[in-house]
């Protein structure tokens, strides 16, 4: 089988060598159907190694945000058949802890987590070990790239919508309209969110956004500053940047809320003036919970909101460079990775 791997230095290095693995105790063999880039992927492996325990990359197949179907069950699996479909939670856990008790793999701190496509085996290649656990069914009506979209980028939108309690009395602010900020701005609209606006550096994400319907109005940093100071009761950054954040905290009224998503950056503020006397509330949210995935895929048939539209660009394994440079371009949608693609 074929696997992409991220050595650094803003490379990739696909491999047509590897062994198909063999499930395991509790574990499923996927053929991989899509498996889309994150940009963290780009931010923390690709570009170079920058971390360690969690964020630390293993040298593994990369990818972790993976749909695909059963070919092989192992022993002691209960729930999965050959022939189900899934989207992978990306995170595996110890499975004992109280996170891992709550669904939120994300946040175990056991030296026995480990991060598809980080410390284990991604899916970035034709086939995939998975845990049973982390597998969550994908219906009939979703797509294999809405799966893929899911596994990270939707569910993190979805959660952190969640933790601020969205609906039809907010009107909604969406800093950085990349793959994230996309999600966080279709997800916010059909939660009742209006209007949503969206502000973003790259005039090529700002139309995207517009044209895809995730923003009623991209509105600049200036305005957000100025003349639309306090306009919003909600806002989500999913630019992990110091501007951008700063950006959403400005654009807040009195008693709003604030969600951070997107990953690095600082951000410095006047903690009396700027959030203590106008009652703000400010959630680190990180990712999502395997349940609140699997809640969300239930909402999106409902919706008829397929995350897919939100892609771009599809590539096959074989265009993994091509792929991993456009992302890193931070002009472009979504990217997907679809074994036996042909564009």
């Amino acid at each position: 089988m074929r696997g992409v791997y991220l050595p650094g230095n803003s490379t990739t290095v696909l491999r047509d060598d590897i062994p198909v693995p063999t499930p395991g105790v509790g574990q499923v063999l996927l053929a991989v159907g899509a498996s889309t880039i994150c940009g963290s992927d780009v931010r923390a492996i690709y570009r170079e190694h920058l971390g360690s325990g969690p964020e630390g990359y293993n040298d593994v197949i990369a990818g972790h945000e993976p749909a695909g179907t059963v070919v092989a069950v192992g022993p002691g699996c209960r729930r999965l058949s050959v022939g189900d479909r899934v989207a992978v939670y990306h995170i595996t856990g110890c499975g004992q802890c109280a996170e891992c008790r709550r669904g939120y793999f994300i946040s175990c701190t056991s030296p026995l987590r480990s991060a598809y496509g980080w410390q284990r085996d991604g899916g970035h290649g034709d086939y995939l070990l998975a845990e049973e656990v982390t597998c969550v069914t994908l219906p009939d009506a979703l797509s294999f790239v809405d799966g893929a979209c899911i596994a990270c980028g939707f569910s993190t939108a979805y959660e952190a919508l969640t933790r601020l309690h969205i609906s039809g009395e907010d009107s909604v602010l969406v800093t950085g309209l990349g793959p994230v900020g996309l999600a966080a701005g279709l997800l916010a609209r059909k939660l009742g969110g209006r209007p949503v606006l969206g502000t973003d550096p790259s005039p090529e994400r700002s139309q995207l956004a517009l044209d895809l319907g995730a923003v009623d109005e991209v509105v600049s940093p200036e305005d957000l500053a100025g003349s639309r100071a306090g306009s919003v009761t909600a806002a989500v950054d999913c630019s992990g940047s110091g501007a951008g954040r700063r950006t959403a905290l400005l654009a807040l009224a009195r008693w709003g809320r604030m969600a951070f998503v997107g990953e690095g950056g600082r951000m410095d503020f006047d903690v009396s003036h700027e959030v203590i006397h106008r009652q703000i509330t400010l959630i680190g949210s990180w990712v999502s919970s395997v349940g609140r995935m699997a809640e969300l895929m239930d909402r999106l048939v409902v919706w008829d909101l397929h995350p897919e539209v939100v892609v771009s660009h599809r590539f096959d394994l074989a265009d993994s460079a091509t792929a991993y440079q456009l992302v890193d371009q931070g002009r472009s949608g979504k990217v997907a990775l679809v074994p036996g693609h042909h564009a």
